[in-house]
């Protein structure tokens, strides 16, 4: 099922920000970022978003005092984002732990969540409005880390939006701070996790040593059909219900009827996204997988409590003719075959070409990169109020990352919500050969 923007339009009447201090006095001190944390690909801030509805048992309550109390005492157990980032030789990001304190705005939005509709998912109306942009906030270095704004609604419900500085935390990370304000926000003194630091746990080996091939790092060409192009750019969203996993997965050979939902809902529409593009059939075209290391590894290797960025990533690699005429089986067998890759080894290895090439971005040229937030918790973050029935990332990256976020349906039924962002020509192309997968036939 598809979710389109809505038309929908209201006011939000926003507080003056306030930068919110930790209630203690915390440390003053450097703290350096890890080589996974402080590449050029997450020198960026992301936004996310939550949806709460109105709860009777908490009649009388303000989410914005309850959380805005639960942030400053939080602080003090994670005062590192509280500080400001500065930057280093060769590019070396840390953390000043100066306690000057996050972002938050204190709003009212004259709108209900029945009126944002059905679906309750990407892309959502007036967001610019729902998690403002304070000007001057934006900047990587000696920029507040976190911006927060908590609207209430007219419904008794309330919308919990944030912004970060990606360098910090990934999604699990992040997670871990939300729900440590959210356990303090219910009355816990401290954190059931405490918060670890230790970024040197993947930091680079001295001299650094680049041991693994990296296809997701490599330098290319520019693309030589336009796939980056200027043209009116489109959100959506998709919901894939358990029987389009299903519909998916018959498409499969059997020899590869044992992968897992990522890597066939992955391969579908990579393969999707790349005839909707219509690149040159010789263009090569990446899929990059953000793998998370936490679970990967016994004995593990990120310890329990750790926040900052705990993934690596991994890209396959074919030409758009490739993906466009050979069967699904293809690309997802190019897809196992990467995520595979994903040993400790190589997540040290990343660390090393971050230092010895400059911290680089990440391949762009006909590329899509897919990060599953489907374990990462978002939605069960409770303040009090209940779960969220909506817990994720507030839209697509435009024109080159996705996010799998978990979400329940009116029917019940548990799926996976796929925000992405094209050019309008490609969005009906997609579409029709999603469409076309899911009735069992490929279009194309």
């Amino acid at each position: 099922m598809a979710s389109s923007p809505s038309s929908l339009v209201f006011k939000v009447h926003r507080r003056e920000p306030e930068l919110i201090k930790p209630a203690k006095p915390t440390p003053h001190e450097f703290k350096l970022l890890s080589d996974i944390d402080d590449q050029e690909g997450l020198r960026f801030h992301i936004p996310l978003i939550q949806l709460y509805r109105h709860n009777p048992s908490v009649q009388g309550k303000d989410p914005v005092k309850v959380i805005r109390e639960a942030i400053a005492k939080t602080l003090v157990f994670y005062y590192p984002f509280a500080g400001r980032l500065r930057e280093g030789h060769n590019r070396k990001l840390m953390v000043e732990c100066t306690g000057e304190g996050i972002l938050f705005i204190e709003a009212d939005a004259d709108v209900t969540l029945e009126q944002f509709g059905d679906p309750l998912q990407p892309p959502f109306p007036c967001l610019e409005e729902l998690l403002f942009d304070v000007p001057g906030s934006s900047g990587v270095l000696n920029c507040p880390l976190l911006l927060i704004q908590v609207s209430r609604l007219k419904c008794g419900g309330f919308l919990f939006a944030l912004r970060l500085n990606h360098t910090m935390s990934d999604g699990q990370g992040l997670v871990q701070f939300m729900a440590a304000v959210a356990e303090i926000a219910r009355g816990a003194n401290a954190p059931s996790v405490p918060p670890v630091w230790e970024r040197h746990v993947l930091s680079a080996t001295d001299p650094p040593r680049v041991t693994c091939r990296h296809r997701a790092y490599e330098e290319v060409a520019g693309s030589t059909s336009s796939i980056l192009t200027q043209d009116h750019l489109v959100h959506r969203s998709f919901f894939f219900s358990p029987s389009d996993i299903t519909a998916l997965r018959r498409l499969v050979p059997p020899l590869l009827s044992h992968c897992s939902s990522f890597e066939i809902l992955t391969a579908c529409l990579w393969i999707c996204r790349t005839i909707a593009l219509q690149p040159d059939p010789n263009e090569e075209m990446r899929i990059i997988c953000l793998v998370n290391a936490r679970e990967k590894f016994n004995p593990p290797l990120l310890p329990r409590g750790y926040y900052g960025n705990g993934f690596g990533l991994l890209a396959a690699v074919a030409t758009a003719g490739e993906l466009s005429r050979k069967p699904i089986g293809y690309a997802l067998e190019l897809v196992r075959k990467a995520k595979a890759d994903m040993i400790e080894e190589y997540l040290r290895s990343t660390a090393s070409l971050m230092v010895s090439k400059g911290r680089p971005l990440f391949t762009v040229p006909g590329t899509y990169i897919v990060s599953d937030l489907r374990r990462a918790g978002l939605e069960k973050v409770d303040f009090g109020w209940g779960n969220a029935i909506y817990g994720g990332t507030a839209k697509a990256i435009p024109e080159l990352a996705s996010f799998y976020i978990p979400f329940t349906n009116k029917k019940g039924e548990d799926g996976i919500v796929v925000p992405f962002c094209l050019p309008s020509p490609a969005v009906e192309r997609f579409y029709k050969e999603l469409e076309g997968m899911l009735k069992g036939q490929l279009v194309s």
